[in-house]
């Protein structure tokens, strides 16, 4: 189909007529002026994350900004929420995916935040029937005829919230003049367009979900932008909403500072805990002392995690904004009673903890989960939407404590194995357009896959990078074991799959894992390979 478009503006994939709804001249040239506005100070702020990534390889450690004091000790506020944003139990998360959408608004939870970013292979269609499926959402006219089954959405659904992409990552379809437009800009914007008027008008907003900010800068420019797009809009300044994903561990440092930035515009933070560890192990990915036990060893408990959690909670009811736990990658297990117990049981302490020390909600990657996570909030909320009250001035923890990072111990070799196999098989789905996969009864998205490749590239030239039994983990080792991994890789995805990326995605792997030069994020690398 062929359209006049913007100038400056060239698509570089396919539009249908469904496409074209989104995708129009007006739509574009909004996507454009933003763009265009930003893209610069995008930039800017990428090549100081490459900056103060150099002083950290050279052992400078991260700490609280002296310069930001006064934003600290200062006595603000964010603004007041909306009213669909103050109770926030449960927050499902997943891929904008039309049946995905259609069960999360409907499972019970009270926000569902709809993914363009670590639960979604962001190949050209996904991005945009993603935004076809919001829009007809919003407007209660999507519907699914699948397996004899027809889903439609119940009268009450959750509040929507929207996760478009990060900073780092581009949109190669959509050139504004000769460059890529920035990932997140495109999909804000695009949302934006579309759906923002439309949901003020029956009584909510737009709202969002800030993934992989590594500074208060980062959220500023965020905030710029929506002061602009409301303004172009032409709706009033503070419709938008927005939560930081806290899933760096910069960020940790800065989390005060970021709430300033967008209180006009803040609906609190989130704990983003797998892409936080991910983040801790590639900010000292060069130091050969640190080093990280095998990844089911590092949980919320870890000396390192429990600060940060706290410190988040500490820092949002500090400002009057909501504080959301983040995601139990468990999910329940069908055909296993036993181990579906167990899981459950381990998801319902992860949700009882987080609510006993103060949480207003959490997340769950599962509608099985709701009522669970439900259950452990309402026993301590109550009637309450909230427990924003509940101010934590007794939480006190130091920049060391951020930095305290165990257990170091154990690595085992089926823990290495283990990252082996599931980040090849989770390389291997994105490949095929699916970014939210359930392997070995957990739910992985593109956070914990970085977790698994990142610790066997950093337990390689680590030296506390040694097994249990005293062998050094080595890039000879993981070779070897990939292929004995893929035999078994190949008898759980079946012969088909297996051919059509999964040997890819080992070659991809091995390359990520045994380099000599780390990669700063897995997918950057694959996204040149969808279409």
């Amino acid at each position: 189909m062929t359209y006049k478009l913007p100038a400056g503006i060239e698509i570089k994939a396919p539009v249908s007529p469904e496409f074209a709804q989104i995708l129009t001249p007006e739509a574009l040239a909004f996507v454009a002026k933003l763009c265009r506005t930003f893209e610069p100070r995008r930039q800017e702020l990428l090549a100081r994350r490459l900056q103060r990534q150099a002083e950290f390889d050279a052992g400078k450690l991260p700490d609280f900004l002296p310069e930001t004091e006064h934003i600290r000790n200062g006595n603000w506020t964010i603004a007041p929420l909306p009213k669909d944003l103050i109770c926030r139990r449960v927050e499902i998360t997943g891929p904008a995916e039309r049946k995905m959408i259609i069960n999360a608004l409907n499972c019970g939870a009270d926000s569902y935040m709809t993914d363009f970013e670590d639960s979604n292979a962001p190949n050209w269609h996904n991005q945009i029937q993603g935004q076809v499926n919001l829009k007809e959402a919003i407007r209660r006219t999507i519907s699914l005829e699948q397996g004899g089954k027809r889903y439609q959405l119940n009268d009450k659904v959750a509040t929507l919230i929207v996760r478009p992409r990060g900073w780092h990552l581009g949109e190669k379809h959509l050139l504004i003049d000769g460059k890529r437009a920035p990932g997140g800009i495109f999909d804000f914007a695009l949302f934006m367009f579309h759906n923002a008027r439309e949901l003020l008008a029956r009584g909510s907003g737009p709202y969002f979900y800030l993934p992989k900010l590594q500074s208060h800068l980062e959220a500023r420019l965020w905030n710029d932008v929506f002061v602009m797009a409301q303004d172009e809009l032409g709706i009033p300044q503070g419709s938008i909403k927005a939560t930081v994903l806290v899933e760096t561990l910069l960020a940790a440092f800065e989390m005060e500072e970021i709430l300033y930035e967008l209180r006009e515009h803040s609906s609190g933070l989130n704990a983003g805990r797998w892409d936080y560890i991910f983040s801790c192990i590639k900010t000292f990915k060069t130091n050969k002392d640190f080093c990280l036990a095998d990844r089911v060893k590092i949980t919320m408990t870890a000396p390192f995690m429990r600060p940060y959690t706290l410190l988040l909670l500490k820092a949002c009811h500090k400002r009057n904004a909501p504080a959301i736990g983040g995601m139990s990658a468990l999910i329940p297990i069908k055909n296993d009673p036993e181990a579906n117990d167990k899981a459950m049981a381990a998801i319902r302490a992860d949700k009882e903890r987080e609510a006993t020390d103060g949480y207003d909600g959490s997340w769950i990657a599962h509608p099985g989960l709701a009522s669970i996570c439900m259950e452990e909030f309402v026993k301590v909320l109550g009637e309450r939407p909230n427990q924003i009250d509940k101010k934590r001035d007794d939480i006190l923890a130091s920049a060391a404590d951020l930095l305290n990072f165990k257990p170091e111990r154990p690595i085992t070799e089926a823990g290495l194995r283990g990252n082996i196999s599931v980040c090849i098989q989770y390389l291997g789905s994105w490949l095929a357009g699916n970014g939210c996969v359930p392997i070995f009864n957990l739910m992985e998205d593109a956070a914990t896959a970085e977790i698994s490749r990142s610790q066997v590239w950093q337990w390689i030239r680590s030296h506390k990078g040694v097994l249990e039994d005293g062998r050094k983990v080595t890039a000879e080792m993981v070779r070897r074991m990939i292929p004995e991994e893929m035999v078994k890789i190949r008898a759980i995805v079946g012969e088909s799959a297996y051919n059509a990326t999964y040997i890819e995605a080992a070659g991809i792997f091995e390359e990520m894992s045994t380099s000599e030069e780390y990669p700063e994020f897995l997918t950057l690398a694959l996204y040149e390979r969808l279409e």
